[in-house]
């Protein structure tokens, strides 16, 4: 299972993570509650994330960076 890109949905404590293989087969469907997000992207090897730019985004993109994922915010 090699995820290229992650999609991640924030909410206020549950966030919900899709990704995706090389050749776009969904390879991840995952419910995470907002303090085992940072531990379970540390396991992953470094991929593209996307999420929606709101409020906590911001910090949120600077926190999985620093894991080595390259993370882009797509306007709402």
């Amino acid at each position: 299972m090699k995820i290229t890109t992650l999609g991640i949905d924030l909410a206020k404590s549950v966030f919900q993570l899709h990704g995706v293989d090389a050749d776009g087969v969904v390879v991840l469907q995952k419910k995470l509650r907002r303090g085992a997000v940072l531990d379970f992207l540390g396991k992953l090897d470094p991929c593209l994330i996307g999420m929606e730019a709101c409020a906590t985004s911001h910090y949120w993109a600077r926190e999985i960076a620093v894991l080595g994922h390259d993370v882009r915010l797509i306007p709402p």
